[in-house]
């Protein structure tokens, strides 16, 4: 895979920022209830780590104990989520890497948080304190998968799934076992991109909503790092040759797949297809950062 950082430039000028009301309102509650936790569990979309990263989070959790969890591991390249396992780790935060859908996550994540909070528990037994469960408040940006990995965890559905942004609205706490409880929050973007690429690469994997999206300039992005970094996946799907130009490749899938009016591409039907295999997986694992151009 090359490096990306120039490549992009074109695309860095896009415009996209969405911040509905009732994501003030949750950054409101997740500061009120910061002081009842005691530690954050930050949920990352495993293909973009730190795009999928939320500045104001960060901000948020402030010297809390921290377990980042890399969702949707299935659907990126191993060998560069391993080295973002490596790089995000330190001696207050342990990394996972998850399929959320199909792994016995349980094990893994209450391993992670005794290890995470050993000097806590600890304490309390030094002061002649039975240790309670601790408190993790799970958070992350739309669509990642927090609701799903808490009905996982916690082997009954307690939040509301589905595969679009936004779907929880407010802060919820489920019991896990006698050694952790959780508490939901919706997922929360921030005011503005300082970087339009985190924009175009949440948009990418669909962490918000297409309808606020420009979705030529996002599906031109994709294309144009798929040429360059993984022509085979696009050779493989869509069969057709490939090009320097992201919108004739765009056109070729196009011609190629019968999206045509008046012997025009059928530009919505395109770029809808096209972007949906992408987050289907359809094109397989693709990690679309790695860890030396951050």
């Amino acid at each position: 895979m090359v490096e990306n950082k120039k490549e992009n430039e074109a695309f860095s000028k896009t415009n996209i920022n969405w911040f509905p009301g009732h994501m003030t309102k949750a950054k409101r509650e997740m500061q009120d209830k910061m002081k009842m936790v005691d530690l954050v569990i930050e949920l990352r979309d495993a293909r973009i780590p730190n795009a999928s990263k939320n500045p104001m989070i960060e901000e948020l959790t402030l010297n809390k104990p921290r377990l980042i969890i890399l969702s949707k591991k299935d659907k990126a390249d191993a060998d560069i989520t391993k080295q973002w396992i490596h790089q995000l780790s330190n001696d207050t935060t342990q990394v996972l890497a998850l399929d959320i859908v199909k792994e016995n996550i349980t094990p893994k994540v209450l391993k992670a948080v005794q290890t995470l909070m050993v000097a806590k528990i600890e304490r309390m037994k030094k002061r002649g304190i039975r240790p309670r469960a601790m408190r993790a408040m799970v958070v992350g940006v739309p669509n990642v998968g927090k609701s799903t990995f808490i009905n996982k965890i916690s082997k009954k559905k307690v939040a509301v799934t589905g595969n679009r942004p936004g779907v929880t609205k407010s802060l919820q706490w489920s019991k896990v076992n006698n050694e952790l409880e959780l508490l939901d929050t919706p997922g929360v973007l921030w005011p503005k991109f300082e970087d339009q690429m985190v924009g175009v690469l949440l948009g990418v994997t669909g962490a918000i909503r297409d309808e606020v999206l420009p979705l030529e300039e996002i599906a031109a992005w994709a294309m144009d790092f798929l040429v360059k970094n993984r022509g085979d996946v696009l050779k493989e799907r869509y069969n057709i040759e490939l090009c320097d130009n992201p919108y004739e490749m765009l056109e070729r899938l196009a011609f190629k797949r019968g999206y045509v009016r008046n012997q025009e591409m059928d530009e919505k039907r395109t770029i809808e297809t096209f972007l949906k295999e992408i987050r289907d997986d359809k094109l397989g694992p693709i990690s679309w950062e790695i860890p030396y151009e951050m």
